[in-house]
């Protein structure tokens, strides 16, 4: 009898039914599963997140450093760097004028002091805004998913040329008094800037500004 006890005692108390209760006491291995889900699920959260700031900029201050890292043009990058300390050193040049211009004419009637400080305000924004196109073009372009290198290297292209399109009106807006006698392989092409009507100065700045219009606007 005592046997018979023992072997309904061993029945009762199977060894499987012990080691499913130790599991389920000691709940190790699904607290991990979890605790690598929710790790997981944290990761991918903050991947989605990186990926969405790498997708957008915030106002014009924002597009310099999104467009120079999302170019594959080393072109565009040089203009990105070239372009945007230009812009900023005529905005400041500029400004600087304004501020020196307002206090002069502080206390004249309006008039044609009016329009001059309005024309003034006007020139240098036109300055600025064709400096900066081509980078809030690009910008633009590769948050949309859009843009290559090709349309990338032209905007590049046409913002230098504006450049030079800058420095070619004050050669040709130089009054007559200030003009110098220029000798060298140049010289001829100098001579015939100096000899066009001071306002023919404005007309290569327009015409590569409305190139960058024309050209950031196109399919890339």
């Amino acid at each position: 009898m005592a046997d018979d006890a023992t072997d309904d005692v061993g029945d009762s108390v199977d060894s499987d039914d012990v080691a499913d209760s130790f599991a389920a006491a000691v709940p190790g291995d699904d607290a991990d599963g979890r605790a690598t889900s929710d790790d997981s699920g944290d990761s991918d959260g903050q991947a989605d997140a990186s990926d969405s700031d790498d997708d957008s900029y915030a106002g014009v201050f924002g597009a310099f450093p999104y467009a120079f890292r999302s170019s594959g043009s080393y072109l565009f990058k040089s203009y990105a760097l070239v372009g945007g300390f230009l812009a900023l050193a005529v905005a400041l040049l500029f400004g600087l004028s304004v501020v020196v211009l307002l206090g002069a004419t502080a206390g004249a009637p309006g008039g044609s002091f009016s329009f001059s400080r309005a024309f003034f305000i006007f020139v240098g924004l036109t300055v600025v805004a064709p400096l900066l196109a081509p980078i809030l073009f690009v910008a633009r372009r590769h948050r949309r998913g859009v843009s290559t290198a090709r349309y990338d290297a032209t905007l590049a292209a046409l913002g230098y040329l504006f450049v030079g399109s800058l420095y070619v009106a004050g050669i040709i807006s130089t009054p007559a008094e200030q003009q110098e006698l220029v000798t060298g392989t140049f010289a001829p092409v100098v001579e015939f800037l100096y000899g066009l009507p001071r306002l023919a100065g404005l007309v290569p700045p327009l015409a590569v500004a409305v190139l960058i219009v024309l050209a950031g606007r196109r399919s890339a």
